[in-house]
């Protein structure tokens, strides 16, 4: 292979790979992105500081949605309480529902989802360098099943 024909192969190979956009956004790209997904851990045994991971463990997912299913149903059940005479005991949520119930309701999404997103991002973080940000996540998880426990409760014994 002499020069000439070496020239032309490399600009045939530069041509095929301006082709083709690889970083091109789509569906197929969240989708195989998800399933090929490439930093499960950090890269270095030495790496202390916050890991941004391109992977988190399915638990943290099923943990997020539960927190906003049972976000929803905390917010339900407030409201249909406090038509039988229950009042709200936090008192930043109380002053929103003043404002009326769509901003109480808007308030609480916005609130809880933007904390779950923060949790999700942080997951792997050490907190005060002893716990994993993730735990807060599962402690969030039983805190809202027993609050919504304890709300069901009520509203079985006023019903």
């Amino acid at each position: 292979m002499d020069m000439h024909d070496a020239i032309i192969e490399s600009k045939d190979l530069a041509e095929r790979r301006a082709a083709d956009e690889r970083r091109e956004f789509s569906w197929r790209t969240v989708f195989f992105g998800y399933l090929r997904s490439r930093r499960h851990a950090s890269r270095r045994d030495d790496d202390s500081g916050i890991i941004f991971l391109d992977w988190h463990h399915p638990w943290l997912f099923f943990l997020a949605v539960g927190i906003m299913l049972l976000s929803c149903a905390d917010a339900f059940l407030t409201l249909t309480l406090m038509q039988h005479g229950m009042i709200e005991a936090n008192p930043f949520m109380n002053a929103m529902l003043d404002q009326g119930t769509s901003a109480f309701a808007v308030s609480k999404v916005v609130m809880t989802g933007t904390s779950i997103l923060i949790l999700v991002f942080l997951a792997k973080a050490r907190f005060m360098n002893r716990f994993r940000t993730g735990l807060f996540l599962t402690i969030f998880f039983s805190g809202y099943c027993c609050l919504v426990c304890y709300e069901f409760v009520h509203l079985l014994a006023v019903l």
